[in-house]
């Protein structure tokens, strides 16, 4: 199983997801490099938790097809 993500990160995530809904993919290394264009997130860390989990959310939607 997975690391639990923090309510934060879930809630920024879903923010994002909902205010640019085109910018993002089911590709990590895209959603990174939109993290950085979009927002000033100055921990690489957090960057990347906060790209799994919008990656994740990605995969979520096409599957469901919302």
């Amino acid at each position: 199983m997975g690391r639990v993500k923090s309510t934060a990160i879930k809630r920024l995530g879903d923010e994002l997801i909902q205010r640019y809904p085109n910018r993002f993919s089911a590709d990590f290394e895209t959603n990174k490099e939109v993290l950085k264009e979009i927002k000033n997130i100055k921990s690489k860390k957090i960057r990347n938790i906060l790209a799994g989990y919008i990656t994740k959310k990605m995969i979520q939607i096409e599957k469901t097809g919302l």
